[in-house]
């Protein structure tokens, strides 16, 4: 089963998504993991509070490449979450700064790469993301590119998806 869970920051669709992945072992997926974590306390307390809370049956897996775990993996899959890794895409391209259909065709790339893994994946996997209709964007170059990016990326991950559940306060709407 692929499952897309979608809210607002803090609410609750992290913890959704633990639940639905249950305590057997899994895989939790830290997605855009800068290069050098140890430069970014910020990233690694982030993962370091998911582990703390997490089953010791789960493993932890920090990347930027989701399309090759999806392709090797052998647990079930909590991958968390597409925002962050939108963000390595755009980062690794240097292309924060250029609203070119080239940035939107190197990320829709990408996510196609991602939707085809998801595709041949034989494991379950729960998917998050922040739904971008909910949150406050900057106004500016930067903030609308990734704003719809990621709108196109949701949109396309939840079209391979069997379900996709809404959080909103901790209450979880199955669309």
């Amino acid at each position: 089963m692929r499952i897309l869970v979608t809210g607002g920051v803090r609410s609750g669709k992290s913890t959704h998504a633990e639940d639905l992945i249950g305590g057997a072992p899994a895989t939790y997926v830290a997605t855009g993991t800068p290069p050098d974590r140890e430069q970014d306390p910020d990233w690694a307390a982030r993962i370091d509070a998911h582990r703390a809370r997490r089953p010791d049956s789960w493993g932890t897996v920090e990347t930027q490449d989701l399309a090759g775990v999806l392709a090797e993996a052998r647990d079930p899959l909590l991958v968390d979450c597409l925002g962050t890794w939108l963000t390595a895409v755009i980062d690794a391209a240097d292309a924060w700064d250029h609203d070119s259909e080239a940035v939107h065709d190197l990320v829709l790339a990408r996510t196609d790469e991602v939707v085809d893994a998801l595709g041949r994946c034989e494991q379950d996997v729960v998917l998050v993301t922040n739904e971008v209709g909910l949150g406050v964007v900057p106004e500016h170059r930067s903030g609308r590119l990734f704003r719809d990016l990621l709108g196109l990326v949701n949109q396309r991950v939840a079209a391979a998806c069997d379900e996709v559940h809404l959080v909103v306060a901790g209450r979880v709407l199955r669309l």
